[in-house]
């Protein structure tokens, strides 16, 4: 199944002049963007591909965010056995099909193919869009390891008081992490009066989250726990439980969760609404090298960050749609036991444990989903699995 864009592109554009408290520490500041202004900024969708593959690489120049610093000890990659010349030709032939800008492949954390395009380079960062939902849910787990989520069985309502009396009340933040809360959603990113193509912009109530404002609106449509809808905003509130759970900004957090115990070699920008928090469900921007990090960081267990385990059951079908595909906590499940982190226009996180197997890819799609990329991204994981068997 492949992802949707899951923010309000109009929202992104109104982002760039949110007003953005928050503790500044050495290692994080606010990101202002160069071009606020940019008549198309809020036409993601519609961007051409030469503006795409511009502007994939450099979102924290279009809109607001939060920088991070890399890691204060950097992971190095040292090369493995290289790929046959065979797999070689035909990953490269999925990457111009998939107009895929580069990828890395890692097999005991060494690299054993890198492949980069459109004008992309090792330096150079790619925005990820959904796949930062993976990244919201890996600082789930490391608020509970943290002792600051006391249980995924809690009620969403404990860390965020403002939905009470909402839709969300009774629902547990489990249930929020597998998108199984019950309340009525629209996801159509092309239907401009879907939930998703509202939610961020609309006006927050003074020192209430983006998030709550718009959950407010919403209706319940089936018993919490029982029906699967696929909802960026939850995603957001899954942000916002951490964000008041450990009083840091998801970015703030991720630096000493995620981007020093990974030992990302570079900067990470993570975009910003109009609330000021980091936009859960989308949006961080990292060298390819360092999405290889995130998924090898978590092919490991994510020590120390997480609790042992976490990943066994993140990674798992909490969900299950059938022929070996599911959902666990914000992330993709597949046949074999593999899951990933995707996100529209060709970014993925894929782990296989039972090849030690990391592959990192990040593209700009012709279109945001289609049949025949998904068709191509699954031939290449196979290609790739068949390819590094012992």
């Amino acid at each position: 199944m492949m992802k949707r864009l899951f923010v309000s592109l109009g929202a992104l554009a109104l982002a760039s002049c949110a007003t953005m408290p928050m503790a500044q520490g050495p290692a994080t500041q606010m990101s202002q963007p160069k071009f606020p202004d940019a008549a198309d900024s809020r036409e993601v969708l519609f961007w051409n591909d030469e503006t795409r593959s511009a502007r994939f690489r450099a979102m924290e120049d279009y809109f607001a965010g939060i920088e991070v610093a890399d890691a204060d000890n950097v992971r190095e990659l040292s090369k493995g056995e290289p790929l046959d010349a065979a797999t070689r030709g035909k990953v490269d032939g999925y990457l111009e099909a998939m107009n895929a800008a580069g990828i890395m492949v890692l097999q005991d954390g060494k690299v054993r193919y890198e492949a980069y395009r459109l004008g992309f380079g090792p330096e150079g960062r790619w925005t990820s869009f959904s796949v930062a939902k993976s990244f919201t849910s890996t600082l789930l787990g490391a608020a509970v390891k943290d002792g600051a989520i006391a249980s995924l069985d809690d009620p969403v309502t404990k860390y965020v008081p403002a939905l009470s009396g909402t839709a969300y009340d009774g629902v547990t933040v489990k249930q929020v992490a597998t998108m199984t809360s019950g309340v009525a959603w629209n996801e159509d990113y092309t239907d401009p009066d879907s939930d998703v193509a509202k939610f961020l912009n609309i006006a927050p109530v003074p020192g209430e989250s983006q998030v709550v404002t718009y959950a407010r609106t919403l209706k319940r449509e089936a018993p919490a726990g029982e029906k699967w809808v696929y909802k960026t905003l939850e995603t957001g509130l899954l942000g916002l439980i951490v964000e008041n759970a450990t009083g840091e900004k998801l970015a703030e957090y991720a630096k000493h969760k995620i981007v020093d115990p990974a030992g990302f070699a570079g900067d990470m920008f993570w975009m910003t609404d109009l609330s000021g928090g980091n936009i859960g469900g989308c949006c961080v921007s990292l060298r390819l090298s360092d999405y290889a990090r995130m998924g090898q960081f978590v092919l490991e267990g994510g020590q120390p960050s997480v609790p042992q385990g976490w990943f066994e059951e993140a990674g798992s079908a909490q969900v299950e749609f059938g022929g070996g595909y599911g959902y666990g906590y914000q992330w993709w499940t597949f046949p074999g036991g593999n899951y990933g982190a995707q996100g529209i226009f060709g970014q993925y996180i894929t782990v296989v444990p039972d090849r030690n197997l990391v592959v990192a890819v990040v593209s700009n799609y012709p279109t945001a989903t289609g049949e025949g990329l998904t068709k191509a991204r699954r031939e290449l994981w196979q290609s790739l699995i068949d390819a590094t068997k012992d």
